[in-house]
């Protein structure tokens, strides 16, 4: 299948070269270099509209808490497939979109993928009054796979959809062939080890302050362990523009109803009943925790140990294999995309196809 190729209005281009190029890191922080936000930068609708995926975008229209959802995926089904579907569940400042190299890898090796946005992110629906649950959002997505006849899944979860993956395999152990998680957070239970809880009108009055400025510094020094290129700005916009658009105040509200349930509903604790081979992608330099910059400095210092992380998880988890990559950042499938997708394939063909 031929992918589609975004383009970023030429102003965000320029925008883009610029400031990739006036930010530095020195002794492990991050100096601007650089004036504030421009605000020339793409603005986008509540449901991402006027941002193009790398394959068409289809929609899963659905009821659930007595409201008519829809949630947009992307269905790719390779040229000569090998019987086998991976399903791609993104992060908290992620899309289905941001998974763009990894679909094209898969597609190529001949994995069916299916890569949703789930509800509250990206293109799917941003509703106001809803309970949102890593068990919800399993549902919906199992709902989804059911409707377009993808079972028996590798599921390939990261950052925030990795506690959303390892919900998914617990409610669903039959239907999971395999479990991937990608720095998934969610390995420790942050609200155990101290970390303050914030109100969702708290997070709400937060994430109204987000600009493209907050979200590049704070990608670079987490995702990209203190680098920076200018591939990575796409997905600052990505993320900014809704911001900046007219649904700014519904992606917000989405966003804080969506950092409450990930405070609230750690996975930690049930990692020895996964039962499926998980293979563990573990970029060493990160350090992403929930809620850490509201943690009080002795807090803060005890969070977002990856490779203590990493291994306590591969330990816990009865079948786990775990692959760790010494320079990467939260984001390895972005910032070393060779290394990763090679450790990411031969770890899915050493799960028979028959399992």
């Amino acid at each position: 299948m031929k992918f589609r190729r975004r383009f970023l209005p030429v102003a965000a281009i320029a925008i883009a070269v610029v400031l990739a190029v006036a930010f530095s890191v020195s002794s492990g922080s991050i100096t601007a270099l650089a004036a504030g936000d421009s605000a020339d930068g793409p603005a986008y609708g509540p449901e991402l509209q006027g941002f193009n995926y790398p394959a068409p975008v289809q929609q899963f229209e659905f009821t659930s808490q007595g409201e008519t959802l829809h949630m947009a995926y992307m269905d790719i089904r390779p040229a000569h497939p090998n019987g086998r579907t991976v399903v791609l569940l993104h992060g908290k400042n992620f899309c289905s979109a941001t998974w763009e190299t990894t679909i094209q890898r898969l597609s190529d090796a001949g994995y069916r993928v299916v890569a949703p946005d789930q509800i509250g992110f990206c293109k799917s629906s941003k509703p106001a009054h809803y309970q949102f649950s890593f068990q919800q959002l399993a549902r919906n997505t199992h709902a989804l796979l059911a409707s377009i006849g993808a079972d028996n899944v590798t599921v390939i979860g990261h950052s925030t959809g990795g506690m959303l993956a390892i919900r998914y395999a617990l409610m669903y152990p039959e239907e999971t062939r395999q479990l991937v998680l990608v720095n998934p957070i969610g390995l420790e239970d942050w609200k155990a080890k101290g970390v303050p809880s914030l109100s969702v009108d708290q997070w709400y009055e937060r994430e109204l302050k987000t600009s493209a400025d907050g979200i590049r510094r704070y990608e670079q020094a987490t995702y990209y362990s203190g680098t920076w290129r200018p591939e990575y700005e796409p997905w600052v916009q990505m993320l900014a523009g809704m911001y900046r658009g007219p649904g700014r105040k519904e992606v917000a509200w989405d966003s804080a109803l969506l950092y409450d349930m990930i405070y609230t509903q750690p996975v930690v604790y049930e990692l020895g009943q996964l039962s499926m081979p998980t293979l563990l992608l573990i970029g060493q330099k990160d350090t992403t925790a929930i809620g850490k910059d509201a943690a009080p400095p002795a807090v803060r210092a005890k969070l977002g140990h990856y490779p203590e992380l990493g291994r306590a998880a591969a330990k816990a988890i009865p079948h786990a294999t775990l692959v760790e990559f010494a320079d990467l950042g939260h984001a390895p499938q972005m910032q070393d995309p060779q290394a990763f997708h090679k450790a990411l394939l031969d770890g899915l063909a050493a799960v028979p196809t028959n399992r």
